[in-house]
């Protein structure tokens, strides 16, 4: 199987967090370059799903699926107080 495309990219970090990969990539056998991937990746996934999640709601709003703000801070304010949300949705 083919090994992917890789390209080096240099950034500066703070020593103690270079301290910090250096103690985990000996305690894990694990190169450095590794556990950074590891932690883009997850990084990646995360703001991936958040944008998504951002233009969905977005789009919802556009298309009148919101909820308005103040419905939301009735909601709040009554929360804990016995009252049933109201809200159509």
């Amino acid at each position: 199987m083919a090994r992917p495309e890789t390209q080096a990219i240099s950034f500066r970090i703070p020593a103690e967090k270079v301290d910090a990969l250096e103690r985990l990539s000996k305690a894990t056998d694990r190169p450095r370059s590794w556990h950074i991937e590891q932690a883009l990746d997850a990084y990646l996934d995360m703001q991936t799903w958040q944008i998504a999640q951002i233009e969905k709601s977005m789009t919802e709003m556009d298309a009148g699926q919101g909820i308005a703000h103040e419905e939301i801070k009735k909601e709040l304010l009554d929360w804990g107080k016995g009252n049933k949300p109201k809200r159509s949705r």
